[in-house]
């Protein structure tokens, strides 16, 4: 993600009207600016490492996510403000996503865990978590308080490094690889 990706962010979250969406945080004109800023101020700490999802057929920007929670003594972190044109979902866009991240977390960052956060009101979400191979954990309760002010209880996932082959594997079928 650069600060350059502004339009191409707004572009992707106007299909669908994502802003919109009660159960997670996808920018809209008045938030993208700051929604850049808060990314790239983590990378720059060394806290998260956001990204913008690429359709690579068309070039096209088409959501964001990132690496965040990153704790390298004890070599964990989360994938999260995942997000996708809605254009886009179910077409394995995703599923690709999940692989490379979860590639780099567990062979190059040498990760022994990487969890997954999402509103527990969030179907969609919790059904493509698990159909990555995550495992459910449990549900956190009143865990943030969301811009439409409800209180989020949040269902927390992870995959282990003992998992990750199995899990790469079956990532690798889903996409025919």
């Amino acid at each position: 993600m650069q600060r350059g990706d502004a339009q191409a962010l707004l572009d992707a979250a106007a299909d669908g009207e994502l802003w919109n969406l009660r159960v997670t945080v996808v920018p809209g004109s008045d938030t993208v600016d700051r929604y850049i800023d808060t990314a790239l101020a983590g990378r720059d700490a060394g806290t998260l490492m956001p990204f913008v999802i690429v359709d690579k057929r068309s070039g096209r920007v088409v959501g964001s996510t990132r690496f965040w929670k990153i704790d390298r003594a004890n070599r964990k972190q989360e994938i999260g403000h995942t997000w996708l044109a809605v254009s886009t979902q179910r077409t394995g866009i995703n599923l690709e996503a999940k692989l490379l991240l979860l590639t780099h977390a567990f062979e190059t960052m040498q990760c022994v865990r990487v969890q997954f956060t999402t509103d527990e009101l969030n179907e969609k979400s919790r059904a493509a978590i698990l159909g990555i191979g995550a495992k459910q954990e449990g549900i956190v309760r009143h865990e943030c308080i969301m811009p439409d002010e409800h209180k989020r209880n949040s269902v927390r996932f992870s995959i282990i490094d003992d998992e990750w082959l199995e899990v790469k594997a079956m990532l690798l079928d889903k996409l025919n690889c």
